[in-house]
């Protein structure tokens, strides 16, 4: 069973991309619907619920089914620097390159980039925030205090997305099942993907999925009847991720697309099958905060499809695949971190509630993966 599913091969920085992919895909065409609106105003009727719940997937067009393989967003307080930080000449100087900057049109920013050999994609806003980062970090010194702040806080980030069970409309009481456990595997210092996985889920509680499911993820009975339940997932994952020896040798952290995944779809999962939450999945990057607060833009932008199109992307794959998502959202995390953003733990679950990470904090690499024990 465990051949079939395909373990990944042994990672290797720079290796090209592989994938651990389920048996049993089936090709499949979707009409047009606007059922994805619906679920989006579902998951948005239940983060008015939950405050510091991300809002719920955005959702385009259906293409044909993937291959197995408020108002402004929260800005968490900010340390204040030292007056001896910004007493030094260097700091003017970007202040000024700043201001500069500030004042040119969108053409003269996409000529400078031009020239400095910078991806000239995006709106003004990122434009503007991509050569101010560049230039500073031109001129900030490469002493090692200076070298400590502009590092990496992880050599490997694991983005996650998963796809669950639902219903066209959904009871308030629905229990949502994981039916596929994506990952793709992103290297912070060559700013590339290396790796990835994928499993389909057998649900339990609601095993027949909902015509309404289907036409959404793409993810047929056939798929989910043919995979294990997810304990016996999770501990292939925990396997690939310890092959990848994350938690040892590299630091590493999750990273979602809002809060959904694990505040919920992982949440209710691991209380579904009797098993507690895992610890390396206590933290993790919500990477709409962590956009909205890099590119000072409002919280409705920050949906998938409106964080690609600003960035000057396109969504490669079909929506709702679960990974084709974690592609397309490890796709604006490399180029958040080209253009300086220091992505770090922002959201966490503490005694099962969502909390956000104070930015004072310390970043932390998630611990070393282990299988979670049962619930007592």
């Amino acid at each position: 069973m465990l051949a079939e599913k395909g373990r990944a091969k042994t990672w290797e920085p720079n290796s090209p991309s592989n994938v651990t992919r389920a048996k049993g895909f089936q090709s499949v065409s979707f009409p047009h619907s606007d059922m994805e609106e619906q679920k989006e105003n579902i998951q948005d009727q239940d983060e008015n619920k939950s405050p510091g719940d991300s809002g719920a997937r955005d959702t385009p067009h259906l293409k044909p089914a993937c291959p197995p393989g408020s108002s402004i967003v929260d800005s968490e307080p900010a340390v204040p620097p030292s007056h001896r930080e910004f007493s030094d000449p260097v700091y003017k100087e970007i202040a000024l390159a700043n201001g500069h900057i500030n004042r040119m049109n969108r053409d003269e920013l996409r000529a400078k980039l031009s020239e400095l050999k910078l991806d000239t994609r995006g709106v003004k806003d990122v434009l503007k925030k991509r050569l101010k980062s560049y230039y500073k970090k031109q001129k900030l010194t490469l002493s090692a205090a200076e070298a400590a702040k502009t590092g990496m806080f992880y050599d490997l980030i694991c983005v996650v997305d998963f796809e669950a069970t639902c219903e066209e409309n959904n009871p308030q009481d629905f229990e949502h099942e994981i039916i596929e456990f994506p990952i793709v595997l992103i290297d912070t210092h060559t700013l590339e993907i290396v790796d990835s996985f994928q499993e389909y889920v057998k649900p339990e509680i609601n095993p027949k999925l909902s015509d309404f499911c289907v036409q959404l993820t793409g993810i047929t009975q056939k798929m989910v009847d043919e995979a294990d339940t997810f304990p016996a997932v999770l501990r292939r994952v925990v396997s690939w991720l310890q092959e990848k020896e994350l938690g040892t040798k590299y630091r590493y952290t999750l990273l979602t697309d809002g809060s959904w995944d694990m505040s919920k779809f992982l949440n209710i999962q691991c209380r579904i099958s009797g098993i507690r939450y895992p610890p390396f999945a206590r933290k993790w990057i919500n990477i709409r905060k962590s956009y909205g607060n890099f590119y000072k833009v409002p919280r409705t932008n920050t949906k998938l499809s409106s964080m690609l199109e600003k960035l000057g992307l396109k969504y490669e794959g079909r929506p709702h695949c679960g990974l084709d998502d974690a592609r397309n959202i490890s796709r604006i995390a490399l180029r958040m971190l080209q253009d300086g953003c220091q992505l770090r733990d922002n959201e966490h679950l503490h005694e099962g509630q969502l909390q956000s990470v104070p930015s004072s904090d310390p970043p932390e690499g998630a611990p070393p993966p282990h299988n979670p024990k049962g619930r007592h």
